[in-house]
C-alpha cells in the first residue's frame, strides 16, 4: 500500500511538471505569435523608374450572364484594382493594403488570429495618384483560385512601376471574398468546386476557366475603354496586352491570350493548365514559372494521379504550341510563395496549411518579379532581355528548364 501511494505521487508530480511545461510553452509561443503579428511589414520595393499609382472600380459585363453567381440571370459583375505608373508626389502616403470590407482576405476571415494585419502592411501605391506622362501597355492578373488580386499586390506594383497598366480581376463567386460596391460577396459551389481529384474535375474546371478567361478579355477591353476619358486618358496602349495569372488565373491567361488576337503574351505562375489550349497549344510567347513540386512545366515525377494529370495537361499544351516559351523552377518555394503570402508573418500551423517552402519569403517574390518584368518587357515592348536568354540563372535557387533563345 505505502509503495502503492508513493508511485501515485510520482506520478502526479510528474503529471504537473508537464502540465506545467506545456503550459509555459504554449503561452511562451503565443507571446511570440502575438508579437510577430503585431510587427510591420513592407512588401519588396518595385524595381522599375516609376512611382505607383492605385485606384478601384467595380465593372459590370452586360453582354454575359454570370453562370456562377447564386441566382440566375445575373449579369458578369467583378471588382478591378488598377495599379499604374504615376507622376511623382513625394509627400503622398501609400494606399492601405486590404481596406475595409477586404479585410475580410484574412486567413479565417478575421485579424489577429496569427497572421499579420493588413494595417501593418505597408504597400508602395498612392491611391488615386496622377497618372505619369506616356502611354502603357496592359496587363491583366488574375489570382488563384479562392484568392483575390490585392495578394498579388507585390507582382502588381513591380509591372507598375516598369510603366504598365496592370489591371488585378478578382473572380467573383470563385474567390473566397470579394467585394462589390461596398459589400463582400462570397464564392458559390460552381465558382469554387472543392472536390480535389483534378483528372476526375477537368471538365468542370475546362468549364470554369472559359469564364476566367472571359473575365480577363472583358478586363482588357475596359480597360482600354479608359483611353477615352478620365484619369487613363491619352495613357492607355490598347493593342498590346500581356495575361498572367498564378494558379487557376495562370490557367485562365493561357486560354485568354489563346482567344485575344492583341495578347502579346502570357505568363502562367504555377498552374496546372485548363481549357482548350491545352490541346490547341498557343501561338503567342509564353512563360511557365514553377514552384519546387510542380508538374506545370511538365517535367515533374508525378507521385500520384492528380500529379500525372498535371503533367499531361502541360506536355500537351508544350506539343501543341508554336510560340516561344519560358520555364523556370524555384527551389524551395511552394505554391503560394508566388503570391504576397510568402511577404507577412503566418504562425506555424496556418503556414503549413496554407502551402509555403523554406525559401525565405521574399527571395521568392522578388525573383518572380524579375522573371515577370522581363518577360513583359521582351513581349510588350520588345526589349532584349538577359535574364530570358540566359540558359543559367543569377538567382541560385532557379532552374532553367526551357529558354526560346
Amino acid at each position: 500500500m505505502r509503495t502503492d501511494r508513493r508511485w501515485l505521487r510520482r506520478t502526479l508530480r510528474t503529471l504537473l511538471v508537464l502540465v506545467i511545461a506545456l503550459v509555459t510553452t504554449l503561452g511562451g509561443y503565443i507571446g511570440y505569435v502575438a508579437v510577430r503579428q503585431g510587427q510591420q511589414v513592407t512588401l519588396p520595393a518595385p524595381t522599375g523608374r516609376y512611382p505607383v499609382g492605385r485606384t478601384t472600380a467595380d465593372w459590370t459585363d452586360h453582354t454575359r450572364t454570370d453562370p456562377l453567381a447564386p441566382n440566375p440571370g445575373m449579369p458578369r459583375e467583378l471588382s478591378a484594382w488598377l495599379w499604374y505608373p504615376a507622376a511623382p508626389d513625394p509627400g503622398a502616403p501609400p494606399a492601405p493594403y486590404a481596406p475595409g470590407a477586404w479585410s475580410g482576405l484574412h486567413v479565417g476571415g478575421l485579424p489577429g488570429l496569427g497572421e499579420t494585419s493588413f494595417d501593418d502592411i505597408r504597400v508602395h501605391a498612392v491611391a488615386d495618384a496622377a497618372v505619369a506622362a506616356g502611354r502603357f501597355p496592359v496587363v491583366v492578373l488574375e489570382p488563384g483560385l479562392g484568392l483575390a488580386a490585392p495578394q498579388y499586390t507585390t507582382f502588381a506594383e513591380n509591372l507598375a512601376s516598369h510603366g504598365y497598366l496592370v489591371a488585378g480581376i478578382t473572380p467573383t463567386y470563385s474567390a473566397k471574398l470579394t467585394v462589390l460596391n461596398g459589400r463582400q460577396v462570397a464564392s458559390t459551389p460552381t465558382g469554387d468546386p472543392q472536390e480535389s481529384d483534378t483528372a476526375a474535375m477537368r471538365p468542370v474546371h475546362d468549364r470554369l476557366v472559359g469564364v476566367w478567361a472571359a473575365d480577363d478579355r472583358f478586363a482588357a477591353t475596359r480597360v482600354a475603354a479608359l483611353d477615352g476619358s478620365g484619369r487613363f486618358a491619352g495613357h492607355v496602349d490598347a493593342a498590346t496586352t500581356v495575361y498572367l495569372g498564378h494558379s487557376f488565373g495562370g490557367a485562365a491567361a493561357l486560354q485568354a491570350c489563346h482567344d485575344d488576337p492583341r495578347c502579346a503574351g502570357a505568363a502562367d505562375l504555377d498552374g496546372t493548365q485548363f481549357g482548350a489550349v491545352v490541346h490547341t497549344g498557343l501561338d503567342k510567347p509564353m512563360m511557365l514559372l514553377a514552384s519546387q513540386s510542380s508538374c506545370v512545366t511538365g517535367t515533374c515525377r508525378p507521385g500520384n494521379t492528380d500529379e500525372q494529370s498535371g503533367r499531361d495537361a502541360a506536355r500537351a499544351l508544350l506539343a501543341a504550341s508554336t510560340g516561344p516559351v519560358w520555364s523556370y523552377r524555384i527551389n524551395g518555394a511552394e505554391h503560394f510563395n508566388l503570391s504576397d503570402y510568402g511577404a507577412y508573418y503566418l504562425a506555424a500551423p496556418i503556414r503549413l496549411a496554407v502551402g509555403l517552402g523554406p525559401i525565405d519569403g521574399d527571395d521568392a517574390l522578388t525573383i518572380t518579379d524579375a522573371y515577370l518584368a522581363a518577360f513583359v518587357d521582351h513581349v510588350a515592348r520588345g526589349l532584349p532581355e538577359p535574364l530570358l536568354a540566359d540558359r543559367s540563372s543569377p538567382y541560385p535557387q532557379v532552374d532553367v528548364e526551357r529558354t526560346a533563345s
